[in-house]
């Protein structure tokens, strides 16, 4: 699988467990310290969001605070939608992974970029599945383009407090489990009782 196709697939697989969000859950715990279902959601939006003028060339700068705040509105599962069609097409025009996106911590190449919004996606709807009790389940062949590309960054995550310090897995965790501990999460996590 491509990057552009995992990126897809990454997208599809998030969008899919908003979709499966019911009107009681949005302030459900999730994984994500402090944050309740509706505030994991947002950020992710809101990353879907900056994706379209990123990739367009703009820099921080010029986009501003636009996406600051609430970006769900009063149709959190339409938003979502809407958003990651926008944030597809922006990731498929042609030409659009061979530049460079300007993000707060630099020039960064476009596949770079899109290789961490893969992890967030991945990541999270991990943290949304489990938050709501939907199938953890994510798709093998992203995980593992995941994890690859992971493998060689973990460090420097860390270092940068981007992601909480990893935790132990069996021996004979699967991928999956291995990638969702890389980045800090207890892969036997379960909601509060």
């Amino acid at each position: 699988m491509d990057l552009l196709e995992t990126y897809r697939q990454s997208l599809a697989e998030f969008v899919d467990r908003v979709e499966q969000v019911t009107p009681g859950q949005w302030s459900d715990p999730t994984p994500c310290p402090d944050w309740d279902v509706r505030t994991l959601v947002n950020h992710v939006v809101t990353e879907d969001r900056w994706t379209v003028p990123l990739l367009a060339g703009r820099t921080v700068e010029e986009v501003g605070d636009r996406f600051d705040g609430d970006q769900l509105g009063d149709d959190p599962i339409g938003m979502a939608r809407q958003v990651a069609s926008q944030a597809e097409v922006a990731a498929s025009h042609p030409g659009a992974l061979d530049g460079t996106v300007h993000l707060s911590a630099g020039e960064t190449p476009a596949g770079e970029y899109l290789h961490q919004l893969v992890a967030e996606h991945l990541v999270h709807g991990w943290d949304l599945a489990v938050a709501i009790g939907a199938d953890p389940r994510l798709d093998a062949d992203a995980v593992a383009a995941c994890a690859r590309w992971f493998a060689g960054r973990i460090a420097d995550y860390r270092s940068g407090d981007l992601v909480r310090p990893g935790v132990d897995v069996p021996a004979k965790a699967d991928q999956q489990d291995r990638l969702i501990a890389a980045f800090g999460r207890d892969p036997d996590w379960t909601p509060p009782a």
